[in-house]
C-alpha cells in the first residue's frame, strides 16, 4: 500500500478520543456495523455528518430485495442481479449477497424493523425493475428506508452513551455501555500509523456539543459507510450531505476506487423544471412495479417493445428509453401514468410520493406525473473484498461508498439496502474475529504537519461546488461522448490546477470550512469519474457513450481501478478480467 501523504487543509485536531472501531456514517450499513461491533464488546464510535437519521437510507422508497417469497430462490435473485450488472458483477460477491440476504433481513426485523404484511400475515412483497419475481419487502407503503433507519437508530440510541469510549485496556476507568455517537461531524482524513495502516480519523464537529471544531478519533479500525456522491451532479435524488466525502478520503489515504463511471440515473424523478438543482423528489420504481405506465405527451407507452419487461426493465434500459424519447421529441421530460390506481391505492401504497407530488402541484390521482432521469446511485466506490477490506490495512467500506463487485455496471433495484446490510455484518464479523485473535492493537497516528505557508491540500472556494455540478451534468450525465467528457475533464482540471498553482506559487487557498471541504471532495470524485468514463469506450449498463454505442466484451469486460498519486495526479489501470483482484497482495484466491 502506498500512502499519498495528502490531507485536506484543516486546523490541527484540538481534542481526541480513543476507540476500537470508528464507523463513519449512519445509514443501514453504518448502524448495522456499529451495532454488531458493539455487541461483540468493541468500543465503537459512530460519526455522522448530520443527525443520526439524516443519511441516504431514510430516503429509500422502494424496499429491500431478498428471496423471501414462496417459490423464489437465491439463485433466481443472483440471475437477475447478474443480468442487471451486464457482465461486470463479481459472481462470488453476488452469491454471498443473495445467500446471506434473507437471514440478514430477518435479523433486521428482529432489531425492530416492521415491514408491510399481507392479510395472511406474510411479508407483502412487490416487484421492481429487473426482478422476475416479487421479492421486494417494503414498509409504510413507500417509506422503507425511513422505517429501517428508525429501527436501527432506536437500537443504537437505546444502547448509546454521551460519554467518550473508555481508555485502552490497562488505562483504567469504567467502560460505558453502547456506542459513542458524534453527530454533525464531517470526517476529513484517515489517520495512519508508520506502517500505513488505519489509526483513526480527523473530523470537524459543527455546532454545540461535548467536542466542537477539528478533532480526532484514534482507532485501529475505520469503517466507511458515508453513502453516495450524487451531489456531484446538479440534479440528484441524494440528500445535500452526499458529497463523496468517503471516496475522497479513501483516495487521499491511498486506497483504490473502482467502477466510478457507473452512476445510475434513476429513470423516474419528479421533473421540477430545467433549472432545478439539488435534491429532487424520487418516484419509486415500485410505482411501475404496481402497474404504472411510462408515456410521452401523446400517451404512447414507448417502453413496450423496447424490452421484454417494458417499464420494468433494468434501470439503465428505462433511463435510456426515456432519454431517447425526449431527444426524438425535443421534450425535457416524459410522464408516469398511474391514474388507474385510484385515490385509495395511492394513499395506502404510496403516501410519501403522493404527498411529494401534491406539494409540487401535481396530483397523480388525476394526472400523469412529469418525470426525467436524475443521478441516483453510485455502483462503484472504494474497492473492497468480501469482508469489506480496502487496499489500506484497517480501512473497511460498506454501503454505497464501497465497490464490492455486487452491482457491476448497473445496480439491480433494491439491492442497495441489502448490500449495506449484508456486507456490514460481514465487516463486523471480520473485525470481531481480529479482536478475538488479539489483532486490534492501538496504533499511533503519524503526524503530517504542513508548513503554515503551504497547506496540505488546496481547497476550492464554496462557489466551485456549483461549477463542478454543472460541468458534470453537461459532460458526464446520462448521455456521454468523447467530446463531452473531454470538455468536462479539461474544465475540472482547470479548477484543480488553479487551486494547486495558487497554493504552490502564492501559498493561498480557500478558508477551511465545511463548504470548502465539500467542494474539494466533489472535485476529487468528479475527476476520477470522468477519467474512468472517458477511458471506457463502450456502452454498458448505466455508462452510455454516444460515440461507442455497443457493448464491447473483448476490450471492456473488466474493471477500471483508480488511485491518487502523491503529486495529486490519477493512476488509472484496468483489471485483466471481470473478476475483482485481491485487495491485499498476500491474499490467495480462496481467501476472496
Amino acid at each position: 500500500m502506498t500512502s499519498t501523504g495528502i490531507r485536506l487543509h484543516a486546523p490541527a485536531p484540538g481534542w481526541s478520543i480513543a476507540a476500537d472501531v470508528v464507523v463513519v456514517g449512519s445509514g443501514v450499513a453504518g448502524l448495522t456495523a456499529a451495532l454488531r461491533c458493539e455487541a461483540a464488546g468493541l468500543r465503537t464510535v459512530v460519526v455522522t455528518k448530520a443527525r443520526l437519521d439524516d443519511g441516504s437510507t431514510r430516503w429509500a422508497q422502494g424496499g429491500i430485495a431478498a428471496a423471501l417469497g414462496e417459490g423464489d430462490t437465491p439463485q433466481q435473485h443472483l440471475d437477475d442481479t447478474l443480468v442487471a450488472g451486464v457482465g461486470l458483477c463479481d459472481e462470488d460477491a453476488v452469491r454471498l449477497l443473495v445467500t446471506e440476504g434473507p437471514d440478514a433481513v430477518h435479523r433486521l426485523i428482529d432489531t425492530g424493523a416492521h415491514f408491510d404484511e399481507s392479510a395472511e400475515g406474510r411479508l407483502a412483497l412487490t416487484r421492481e425493475g429487473g426482478h422476475h419475481r416479487r421479492r421486494i419487502a417494503h414498509a409504510g407503503g413507500d417509506a422503507t428506508g425511513a422505517e429501517i433507519s428508525r429501527a436501527l437508530v432506536e437500537a443504537v440510541v437505546a444502547h448509546a452513551t454521551g460519554e467518550p469510549p473508555a481508555p485502552p485496556d490497562g488505562a483504567g476507568g469504567p467502560r460505558p455501555a453502547g456506542p459513542r455517537i458524534i453527530e454533525n461531524a464531517l470526517v476529513l482524513d484517515l489517520l495512519t500509523d508508520a506502517e500505513g495502516a488505519a489509526a483513526g480519523v480527523s473530523l470537524h464537529v459543527m455546532g454545540e456539543g461535548q467536542h466542537d471544531g477539528v478533532g480526532a478519533v484514534h482507532a485501529p479500525v475505520v469503517v466507511l459507510a458515508t453513502g453516495g456522491m450524487g451531489q456531484v451532479f446538479s440534479a440528484t435524488t441524494n440528500p445535500s450531505v452526499s458529497t463523496g466525502d468517503g471516496v475522497a478520503l479513501a483516495l487521499r489515504a491511498g486506497a483504490e476506487v473502482s467502477d466510478l463511471e457507473f452512476v445510475q440515473f434513476h429513470p423516474t424523478v419528479l421533473f421540477l423544471g430545467l433549472g432545478a438543482e439539488g435534491q429532487q423528489p424520487l418516484v419509486s420504481e415500485a410505482v411501475r412495479g404496481e402497474g404504472a405506465h411510462l408515456v410521452d405527451a401523446d400517451g404512447t407507452r414507448f417502453m413496450v417493445g423496447a424490452h421484454e419487461l417494458a417499464e420494468l426493465a433494468p434501470r439503465d434500459i428505462v433511463a435510456k428509453g426515456i432519454t431517447r424519447r425526449m431527444l426524438e421529441q425535443g421534450a425535457d421530460h416524459m410522464f408516469l401514468d398511474a391514474r388507474h390506481f385510484g385515490a385509495a391505492m395511492w394513499k395506502q401504497r404510496f403516501p410519501t410520493i403522493l404527498a411529494a407530488c401534491r406539494a409540487h402541484g401535481i396530483d397523480p390521482v388525476t394526472e400523469p406525473i412529469p418525470v426525467a432521469p436524475a443521478a441516483h446511485y453510485a455502483s462503484g466506490g472504494v474497492r473492497t473484498d468480501d469482508r469489506g477490506r480496502t487496499t489500506v490495512p484497517g480501512l473497511y467500506a460498506c454501503g454505497e461508498v464501497a465497490c464490492t463487485g455486487v452491482h457491476g455496471a448497473n445496480r439491480l433495484a433494491s439491492n442497495s439496502l441489502l448490500e449495506g446490510l449484508v456486507y456490514a455484518e460481514r465487516i463486523a464479523a471480520d473485525i470481531t474475529a481480529r479482536h478475538t485473535a488479539g489483532g486490534l492493537p492501538a496504533r499511533v497516528p503519524v503526524a503530517h504537519p504542513a508548513p503554515a505557508d503551504r497547506p496540505a491540500h488546496p481547497l476550492l472556494a464554496p462557489e466551485a461546488r456549483l461549477a463542478v455540478q454543472r460541468i458534470m451534468s453537461e459532460g458526464a450525465g446520462v448521455l456521454r461522448s468523447a467530446d463531452s467528457l473531454t470538455r468536462a475533464a479539461d474544465q475540472l482540471d482547470q479548477l484543480h490546477t488553479e487551486a494547486r498553482v495558487d497554493l504552490e506559487e502564492n501559498g493561498k487557498t480557500a478558508e477551511p470550512g465545511v463548504d470548502t471541504w465539500e467542494a474539494t471532495n466533489l472535485l476529487s470524485v468528479a475527476r476520477v469519474l470522468v477519467a474512468a468514463a472517458l477511458l471506457r469506450e463502450e456502452t454498458r449498463g448505466c455508462h452510455w457513450r454516444e460515440d461507442h454505442a455497443e457493448r464491447d466484451d473483448t476490450r471492456w469486460r473488466r474493471h477500471i481501478v483508480v488511485r491518487l498519486n502523491p503529486d495529486r495526479s490519477l493512476a488509472v489501470r484496468t483489471t485483466d478480467t471481470s473478476d475483482f483482484p485481491p485487495t491485499r497482495p498476500s491474499q490467495r484466491p480462496q481467501e476472496q
